[in-house]
């Protein structure tokens, strides 16, 4: 099936869940409007669902290929992102004085999500052409920010992250790549890369590596490493194009899904290029650095996995949904019928498919508030607000990495279950979902390692100061819905459900978050729960604004039913998945805190069964 952008969705999540209208009104966005916002994700819901989402199952069956260095990109690929380049989505989120469109990451990350939802194998490489941008505009020097981010905004290069190893995954401090200096200030790179997204494609005139080495000085470990800009053709400065470097794919990975993108083994000085032995790098900030500004660019990657969850949550979703309304199986519980009923009647079906709801658009509301809070972090007009927006911001995008792409991953093996035999056919197409969907916890750093940033440098740095100020917010939105719920009215059910369940819920969360502060002196204890406290996070700050959310339709629709926007059924399914999300979800908030708490008891079993 196709695939639908979820455009009023979007226009709830951004318009009254995250008012949008009061971000336009600070310094930057002025010159931008709710109604020039609807328009582009208009055009933007046109686009992919057009040109893009219909290249999503051929590339799947018809992967990226690799001859003798050169890769080509699945039928209809590199037309697509020429397309995608002349209407300027690469440039939608960057700053306008970079040459960028200048809005909001909170409109942004929605377009990203409509992208990544129609075809996430194509996504992949402009999601980390904004990342180059990203690192460039931060650490670059200004030459280097004249030269590369132009072309790079107008989509005519593209940009890579080139951090692994064979022998360095996670742990950098065995990166061997090395950098020799030459006479004129450039260096010569030698070494080996692997899992580099979209190393080599067909897409487009060039292709702007970013990349982790050694230099011959470097002190030992990650204290070491330099950040190097290394372009597939030398860049004159006047801007054009000149000899091919020495960088080359050796080859493609095979893999188990995101087949359309080309995952690249790159070689860096085999002897190849015009330019010479050794691929040509340019330092980039000052040496010894390179981790620091690389994080940069991880933590915009970062964020983006964590969109392309909820993303993949969706399409998954959105398959489901259509295919639990047309296959007919079995009877109705409510009586003998006289055929049989399509499976959405089915009780078990409906809580499958309503967990999948609940997580696409319980991530898609955490992905909303993490984008404000960076928009507010460099736009709001107080500066100690910025500060603090900031560390907000620093602090969800682990939950959002790791919490949206694990459910990601549930939500597309609950829509092959609702598939049933059919999920497992290919030709069904949702198997793809499931095969897509595993790579997210992984890549751009594992589950494990967010939450060991989010334990480590988020919560233990700060001493808890924004999970506290979080908890806070949410205990005044436990009170609200009280008092609403108090009211009576229609809805009053459904509003008791989900402070039933966020009361448990909030007191898991403050408990997770003392605990894990009391343990800072036994690391062990508590890294074996941070994969649990990254969950718990993620399962509450969701479900915070999933009540937020209930509270705006119930507005909406009126205690008695008859309220400013009765007659519109989007809140009241809206309302449906709110509820659904608090009685499905939220009761795993005090699970994750039990697995946390017995860490400290259960920590020397764990190493002895590891030995």
């Amino acid at each position: 099936m196709g695939y639908d952008t979820p455009l009023r969705e979007y226009r709830f999540v951004l318009e009254e869940l995250s008012g949008l209208s009061a971000l336009l009104d600070c310094p930057g966005f002025q010159d931008l409007s709710v109604d020039l916002v609807r328009a582009v994700l208009e055009e933007n819901a046109r686009f992919v669902q057009s040109e893009i989402a219909p290249l999503n199952a051929a590339g799947d069956r018809s992967p990226a290929r690799w001859l003798d260095g050169a890769v080509e990109t699945p039928p209809g690929f590199r037309q697509a992102f020429s397309q995608y380049a002349q209407g300027g989505w690469q440039g939608l989120q960057h700053e306008a004085e970079l040459g960028g469109q200048g809005f909001p990451k909170l409109v942004g990350t929605a377009a990203v999500e409509n992208l990544n939802a129609a075809n996430l194998s194509f996504s992949l490489c402009p999601l980390l052409t904004d990342g180059v941008i990203e690192a460039l505009s931060t650490v670059g020097s200004e030459q280097q920010q004249a030269l590369y981010i132009p072309p790079l905004i107008e989509g005519r290069w593209t940009g890579t992250m080139n951090l692994t190893e064979p022998q360095a995954g996670s742990d950098l401090s065995l990166l061997k790549t090395r950098a020799q200096p030459q006479p004129d200030g450039s260096y010569r790179l030698f070494g080996q890369k692997i899992f580099i997204t979209f190393g080599e494609h067909d897409m487009a005139e060039n292709i702007v590596h970013l990349v982790l080495a050694r230099l011959p000085d470097a002190p030992p470990g990650v204290k070491g490493i330099s950040l190097f800009i290394v372009p597939k053709f030398i860049v004159s400065a006047d801007g054009s194009l000149g000899e091919r470097n020495d960088v080359w794919c050796a080859s493609l990975e095979h893999k188990l899904g995101i087949h359309g993108s080309p995952t690249a083994v790159m070689l860096y000085g085999s002897g190849k290029g015009e330019a010479g032995e050794g691929a040509v790098g340019y330092l980039v900030g000052e040496a010894n650095r390179g981790l620091q500004y690389m994080f940069v660019m991880m933590n915009a990657a970062r964020f983006a996995v964590g969109v392309q969850g909820v993303a993949l949550a969706e399409r998954a979703t959105q398959q489901a949904w259509a295919y639990a309304a047309e296959r007919l199986q079995g009877q109705g519980l409510e009586g003998p019928s006289k055929g049989p009923v399509p499976i959405n009647r089915h009780p078990d079906v409906q809580r499958m498919l309503w967990t999948m709801r609940a997580l696409a658009d319980g991530g898609r509301a955490l992905a909303a508030m993490a984008a404000l809070a960076r928009d507010l972090a460099h736009h709001h007009g107080n500066a100690e607000e910025r500060g603090r927006q900031q560390a907000l911001y620093e602090y969800l995008v682990p939950i959002v990495k790791g919490f949206c792409t694990e459910n990601a991953v549930e939500a597309a093996s609950l829509g092959v279950q609702v598939h049933g035999g059919m999920g497992y056919i290919e030709e069904t197409g949702v198997a793809q979902y499931y095969r897509d969907a595993r790579i997210l916890p992984i890549y751009e750093g594992t589950t494990a390692i967010q939450a060991n940033d989010l334990l480590g440098r988020k919560t233990w740095r700060d001493g808890g100061a924004v999970a506290h100020g979080l908890h806070r917010q949410m205990l005044a939105t436990l009170d609200e819905l009280a008092t609403a719920a108090g009211r009576g009215g229609t809805h009053q059910a459904g509003l008791k459900v989900i402070a039933r369940h966020m009361e448990p819920a909030l007191q898991a969360y403050a408990q997770a978050v003392d605990y894990m502060l009391d343990q800072s002196s036994a690391p062990a204890a508590a890294f074996l729960g941070s994969v649990p406290y990254l969950m718990l996070s993620g399962v509450v700050l969701a479900g915070w604004q999933m009540a937020r959310a209930a509270l705006i339709c119930t507005e909406a629709l009126g205690d008695d039913g008859r309220g400013p926007q009765a007659d519109d059924p989007f809140h009241a399914q809206k309302l449906a998945a709110c509820v659904m999300y608090a009685s499905q979800v939220l009761p795993r908030a005090p699970a994750h805190l039990a697995s946390i708490i017995d860490g400290a008891d259960v920590a020397g079993y764990a190493s002895q069964a590891s030995d």
